[in-house]
């Protein structure tokens, strides 16, 4: 039977590829492991026995570090910019679909965040609140900060979505005497519910995770990244590496929680 013979661009890219999964995941495979430590477990290699000691230490009074409080203002900070996100970058879709004077300037003003380094546009924003005698807060400065992040790619996605919607649907809709909200609530939102979906958990995870653009604007209370890299210098237990696994399984719930939604939604489209 012949085979067919690999090309040296095949053998590259597999190696490629197999670097990039050992460095994406090998670091957090380690935490992982790290944090099933008994309790007397260090924070390298050799494990000292295997438990959830740490696991049941993160809901205990710790001498360093509000675990709990943290997690709680990164989460509603997270839903926040979710939801301007969702919400900006559907409008900003649906005006662009059509052509006004200044869209070019606007389009470019919105995605010209991406270019600033972040911890600039951290800092920036934390100044002006200072100059302006309001005191930085992970809800107000930190939100703003935020938003420089996600709503570009908000935008960028729904700009994608919209390009290859079929107008044929909206143009049926009301040839049938259907209103533009009506259009609108019935045949253009069940169709772009996945991608606003996605734009959705895309803002979340960015605001969860974010560290750079909240330094500097978050003022006296951190949230969970900024909580995580300060305890990095005083946390000398696994109860750090138990912490770094329970909010990757957080993040990887709220993503496959997400992607079943989508699954159910495309589904219901086909019936």
């Amino acid at each position: 039977m012949h085979r067919e013979k690999r090309s040296l661009g095949f053998y590259v890219l597999a190696t490629f590829f197999g670097l990039f999964v050992l460095f994406l995941y090998g670091p957090l495979s380690a935490i992982i492991v790290l944090s099933l430590q008994g309790p007397d477990g260090g924070l390298t290699f050799p494990m000292n026995g295997a438990s959830l000691h740490w696991f049941a230490n993160l809901f205990e009074q710790q001498a360093v570090g509000d675990f709990a409080a943290s997690f709680q203002r990164s989460l509603i900070l997270g839903l926040m910019v979710m939801l301007v996100t969702v919400v900006v970058s559907l409008l900003a879709g649906l005006a662009f679909r059509r052509r006004f004077y200044g869209a070019a300037v606007l389009f470019y003003t919105t995605v010209g965040s991406l270019v600033v380094p972040s911890i600039i546009v951290s800092l920036g924003i934390g100044v002006v609140f200072q100059e302006l005698g309001l005191p930085p807060a992970w809800y107000s400065s930190a939100f703003g900060a935020h938003l420089t992040w996600t709503l570009p790619f908000g935008v960028l996605i729904m700009f994608a979505v919209f390009n290859r919607f079929p107008a044929a649907y909206e143009e049926a809709a009301r040839d049938l005497g259907a209103s533009p909200w009506q259009t609108f609530r019935h045949v253009l939102l069940p169709i772009i519910a996945p991608s606003l979906i996605g734009v959705g958990l895309f803002g979340f995870t960015l605001s969860y995770d974010e560290f750079a653009r909240t330094l500097m604007a978050a003022g006296t209370f951190n949230t969970l990244p900024l909580e995580i890299y300060g305890m990095t210098t005083n946390v000398t237990t696994p109860v750090l590496y138990a912490l770094g696994t329970a909010t990757t399984v957080f993040s990887l719930t709220i993503i496959l929680a997400a992607l079943g939604t989508m699954i159910l939604l495309r589904r219901r489209q086909t019936r």
